[in-house]
């Protein structure tokens, strides 16, 4: 059904396929928020998605994509969180098992999330490789079908829907501003909009202690090797090959933030607009804040990716700020 590497018609295939099993949620704005960057900001509050991300849409789109023979065996994937709990909600929708690799370490609130949704759960070492070398050997006991996090071609398409919602909202935006982690919303977003607004340009906000998107972008080719080392949990993925591919082609740019910033942002998102967000999504907003001169006086999209917040990681993370915050 789909080519390596998806299009602008399988994000509006995705978006009539997902319909009736995700929010269409809604775009908000705020005059703080616009004083303090001096932008006109309009907020896609993925946070308030089923499972509380954005990721619900990827995932959703996957499983209700495969043949009812190929569903029957279950999907697997890994995951530290909200892709994993976002599909263990999809196949319960579809009435099929869901196997996640969870990594050591990731926040308890997403793991409690995957558990509660009715995945099984298949602990793993902490890197990409043991990850995925987990996600391999369940998938050839159980014939259940991978849908990786954002290397798959439906959950980039699925994906691409919050961005499609948001422009039909605010049609004329001048930016765009996503998280980069592993690329999945990022380049369903840069299909969208590619095709409905040309003249408008897409920014990928990524952490500093995570920057392989920035690295790569400079090079012309992908560039793992690091380790991540930031408080956006969501954000440590290796960008994928077909987003990258993705990426480049649509003159996407990389905007790297430190972790104070992003939680000075994570406390001003939740102080003047009551909108708790994760550092993952509130790494965006912190990127217009960084860069003044390329968003001030501009109409700005912002996709608030997810709000799965460890609470008890608060008072840490907001130390971590410092004067930032």
């Amino acid at each position: 059904m789909y080519a390596a590497s998806p299009d602008f018609n399988d994000v509006l295939d995705a978006a009539a396929r997902i319909a009736a099993h995700v929010h269409a949620t809604p775009v908000l704005t705020s005059r703080a928020l616009n004083a303090e960057t001096g932008a006109r900001l309009h907020f896609k509050a993925e946070h308030l998605q089923r499972i509380g991300a954005f990721k619900f849409r990827g995932a959703c789109n996957a499983v209700f994509a495969l043949d009812d023979a190929t569903a029957a065996r279950g999907v697997v994937t890994h995951s530290s969180g909200n892709h994993g709990a976002a599909l263990a909600l999809a196949a319960r929708l579809r009435g099929i098992a869901c196997h996640v690799v969870v990594p050591e370490g990731a926040v308890r609130a997403k793991l409690a999330a995957i558990a509660h949704a009715g995945a099984l759960l298949h602990p793993c070492a902490p890197t990409i490789a043991a990850r995925e070398a987990a996600c391999a050997r369940v998938q050839a006991e159980t014939g259940a079908t991978v849908v990786h996090p954002y290397a798959d071609a439906r959950v980039i398409a699925g994906q691409g829907t919050a961005a499609l919602e948001l422009l039909h909202t605010v049609p004329d935006l001048d930016a765009v501003v996503v998280p980069l982690g592993g690329g999945g919303l990022a380049a369903g977003t840069a299909l969208a909009v590619r095709a409905l607004a040309p003249a408008c340009e897409l920014f990928l906000a990524e952490p500093e202690g995570a920057a392989d998107g920035a690295r790569s972008f400079a090079r012309g080719a992908l560039d793992h090797d690091f380790v991540p080392d930031t408080v956006c949990d969501g954000l440590r993925g290796t960008l994928g090959a077909p987003n990258f591919a993705l990426l480049r082609a649509s003159g996407a740019r990389v905007l790297t933030v430190d972790d104070a910033r992003t939680v000075a942002a994570l406390r001003l998102l939740w102080t003047r607009s009551k909108q708790l967000v994760e550092p993952s999504s509130a790494i965006a907003l912190a990127a217009v804040l960084a860069h003044p001169a390329l968003f001030s006086g501009r109409r700005v999209g912002i996709v608030l990716s997810g709000g799965n917040v460890d609470l008890d990681a608060l008072p840490a993370l907001f130390a971590l700020a410092g004067d930032a915050a």
